[in-house]
């Protein structure tokens, strides 16, 4: 077998790839500048392409998912991480709006590293993004488990507690994830119609019932929002900020995911960046308001309950047990479509990698069959990596905390990745490139940051850092509560030192044999 070296592309988009009007109007013009041809179908419009990021973001999955971990640490003070992390974000989200409307390419993290850094340093990051990103499918299918059980109790197919945290609960949240992880990858093998059909349909759900439930929690509130000042968790006011940050770093990633379906939205350059930095404001006010909502209609903040079972609590104690479980099922249509979007995501990262010939298989993780149009061995790929996640959770409850955080660090990482090298163009004189006046697909100018990119570039890298080892950082209260579990306690750090190892090795494997041909063909 012949191994290839990594692929060169353009370390900046030369100025014929930026603002050409016509560039969707043939079927692979809009690509051919970067080298690629138009393999996947471009059909996606304004509102399907928000829904790509705020399905991924999915506050109603998240919220409800990671709503007690942050209470239990930080009280009701935890509420004020929240506009904190939604502004680190959204420094992020801006440079990489910045880098949708001069890259429109599938695979953006990689992509964006690869051409303002090298193409080895690209590698890094698509790597620890694809490997992160499959960490957060299963994370994202194990949030059923939070909500189904309260719905109807035949959903706990394993019998006894229904709490994450306990044996039983974590076997079953094993069994419904991996029944949405075969729903998912089916869909993710079929035409994309289909597949934009799904997530359109769970986001305009899920926002309707972000709207119904924060109407409803303001209209039974018990306290007034000044609780919000008192802690009342686990540790010190530190760990409580530390720690309640947990929530929102979960919940607000993924904003990307509509540059990453850039090859199939309509005028991508003009849509990517709106959608892009659309869908994470969304999120954010609609997150904030459900946690606000929920602290200040919970029936109390102090009997235990709020920690252990989180925002579910608080619609069926406050609403009742019949409006309570509507609106929970509504909860659950959008952890449906929140793992869709997400398996998605890493597809089209596995994809655009696989596409340069720069990973195992390529060739066949690459293969786009005209019949769907679709990535389809990418998506199997993605969702078989997912489902053997899941098989940790029978293995111990703990196992849901440490593979939730696990795949933010990993995110956060890869973010860094990109806006790192961004900001060293930028010192440079590099950044943006020569052809910045250029303009869309409809003739206005790109999106640029102007005179602020490098202070906001500065401060995202900051920021993302600083997240980073916030997550990985091996706290035994927040990992090993219970003792005797070091790996626990040390999962993050050990997946990404394996990470990082298993791919510099399978890099030297392709050097080595690289070497060897060459030497073949010399002789």
């Amino acid at each position: 077998m012949t191994v290839t070296t990594d692929p060169t592309p353009p370390a900046l988009p030369p100025s014929d790839a930026v603002g050409d009007p016509a560039s969707d109007g043939a079927p692979d013009s809009s690509l051919a500048s970067f080298g690629y041809p138009q393999e996947l179908r471009r059909r996606m419009g304004r509102y399907a392409s928000f829904a790509a990021g705020f399905s991924f973001i999915s506050v109603l999955t998240t919220v409800f998912q990671f709503f007690s971990l942050g209470y239990s640490f930080g009280g009701p003070l935890f509420f004020w991480t929240w506009p904190a992390v939604l502004a680190g974000q959204l420094l992020v989200a801006a440079c990489f709006a910045e880098l949708a409307a001069r890259m429109p390419i599938a695979g953006a993290i990689y992509q964006w590293a690869s051409r303002l850094g090298t193409p080895a340093f690209g590698w890094y990051a698509g790597w620890i993004m694809v490997i992160g990103r499959i960490v957060v499918v299963a994370a994202a299918a194990l949030a059923l488990q939070v909500v189904l059980p309260a719905v109807w109790p035949g959903f706990q197919i394993v019998g006894g507690d229904p709490s994450p945290t306990t044996t039983t609960g974590a076997a079953n949240a094993a069994v419904l994830g991996l029944a949405l992880l075969a729903l998912t990858t089916l869909l993710n093998v079929l035409d994309n119609r289909a597949l934009s059909a799904v997530n359109t349909l769970g986001v305009t759900a899920e926002i309707a019932g972000v709207a119904l439930i924060v109407t409803l929690l303001a209209t039974h509130a018990e306290r007034d929002p000044g609780i919000t000042l008192h802690t009342g968790g686990e540790g010190g006011l530190i760990t409580a900020l530390l720690v309640g940050s947990f929530t929102a770093a979960y919940v607000l990633i993924g904003f990307e995911s509509a540059s990453e379906m850039s090859e199939e939205t309509v005028n991508p350059r003009r849509t990517a960046p709106r959608t892009t930095l659309g869908a994470l404001t969304t999120s954010g006010v609609c997150g904030g308001l459900l946690l606000l909502g929920g602290l200040l209609a919970a029936p109390s903040l102090t009997d235990g309950r709020l920690a252990a079972e989180g925002l579910g609590y608080v619609l069926t104690s406050t609403l009742g047990d019949d409006l309570g479980r509507v609106l929970l099922a509504d909860v659950a249509v959008a952890i449906c479509a929140a793992t869709l979007a997400i398996q998605t995501s890493a597809t089209r990262m596995l994809y655009s990698m696989a596409r340069d010939g720069v990973l195992p298989r390529s060739a066949r993780l690459a293969r786009v069959p005209r019949r769907t149009g679709m990535p389809g061995t990418a998506a199997v790929v993605v969702g078989v990596g997912a489902a053997l996640l899941l098989l940790l959770n029978l293995a111990s409850p703990q196992a849901f905390l440490a593979i939730g955080t696990t795949c933010i660090a990993m995110v956060y990482l890869a973010y860094a990745m990109v806006t790192a090298p961004m900001l060293v163009r930028r010192l440079r004189g590099e950044w943006p490139p020569p052809a910045d006046g250029a303009r869309d697909e409809l003739g206005r100018p790109l999106f640029s940051l102007g005179r602020w990119g490098l202070p906001v570039n500065a401060l995202a890298l900051g920021y993302g850092l600083l997240m980073t080892v916030n997550l990985a950082w091996p706290r035994a209260e927040v990992y090993d509560p219970e003792g005797g579990h070091w790996y626990f306690r040390w999962f993050t750090v050990l997946v990404l030192c394996a990470t990082v190892a298993t791919g510099a090795g399978y890099r030297w494997y392709r050097r080595r044999g690289a070497e060897v041909d060459a030497d073949a063909v010399r002789a």
